[in-house]
């Protein structure tokens, strides 16, 4: 059985109900969840897991696992049983920090044009790695992103089938990772006038939402590599 994935639709759900599918060791699978798990760059959803009896168990972090989501679980916490129901709240501040710093990461990419060959988002600073040999300032590059941001494009979602996206190849921005085929259709994230590409992971509904932006450093990583990290200008 594989795991409702309800993030996909929408992005603001902070909790629900579901039904423990597995439970081995710490890992606990469930017929549907909130928790994103770790993929695409952006971290795990962290929070709690009420179980059947009230008491809580400590979510620590949220992967896949083929078709099922594993919640992992403390090591001190207590331990749900196969047919459970169950209360997921995932921690909402972090996970929103997540939301405005991946979709900061799709403006990177409007402002930066260039193929992406890594990166990775935290609740504080978000990096892309661009396959590129040309200098970036950093000034301008802040500007060009809170340009962006103030302008509160909105985010739209639609899917398409994996033929689609063959067909059009030149929507995929990422290098070293490809989007996931396989299951009949991949999600497209379109901040409207501004980026559209194929993305699994949690977006705010409009640009402005992010808030204000730096960039906090501009490195070389190589001869075709240059990394961008920003941070909340906070």
């Amino acid at each position: 059985m594989s795991t409702e994935e309800l993030f996909r639709e929408d992005a603001y759900l902070r909790q629900c109900r579901a039904t423990v599918t597995a439970v081995d060791g710490r890992a606990v699978c469930v017929n549907r969840t909130v928790f994103y798990p770790m993929g695409g760059g952006q971290p795990g959803d962290t929070g709690r897991m009420v179980l059947a009896d009230g008491n809580e168990a400590r979510v620590e972090d949220t992967r896949k696992a083929g078709q099922d989501i594993e919640h992992v679980l403390a090591e001190t916490s207590p331990r749900p049983t196969v047919g459970d129901t169950v209360e997921l709240v995932i921690d909402w501040e972090r996970r929103y920090r997540h939301m405005r710093l991946h979709s900061c990461m799709h403006m990177l990419c409007a402002v930066v044009p260039f193929g992406v060959t890594g990166g990775s988002i935290s609740e504080d600073r978000a990096r892309l790695d661009f396959d590129m040999q040309e200098t970036l300032d950093k000034e301008t590059v802040t500007a060009r992103l809170n340009a962006l941001v103030a302008g509160n494009h909105p985010m739209r979602m639609r899917w398409i089938t994996d033929e689609e996206l063959d067909a059009q190849a030149d929507l995929v921005r990422t290098m070293s990772v490809q989007p996931p085929r396989g299951a009949g259709r991949v999600r497209l994230v379109h901040f409207e006038g501004v980026d559209l590409q194929p993305c699994g992971g949690t977006h705010v509904a409009s640009t402005g939402e992010i808030g204000a932006v730096r960039v906090q450093k501009i490195e070389k990583k190589g001869k075709h590599n240059r990394r961008v990290i920003v941070t909340f200008d906070e």
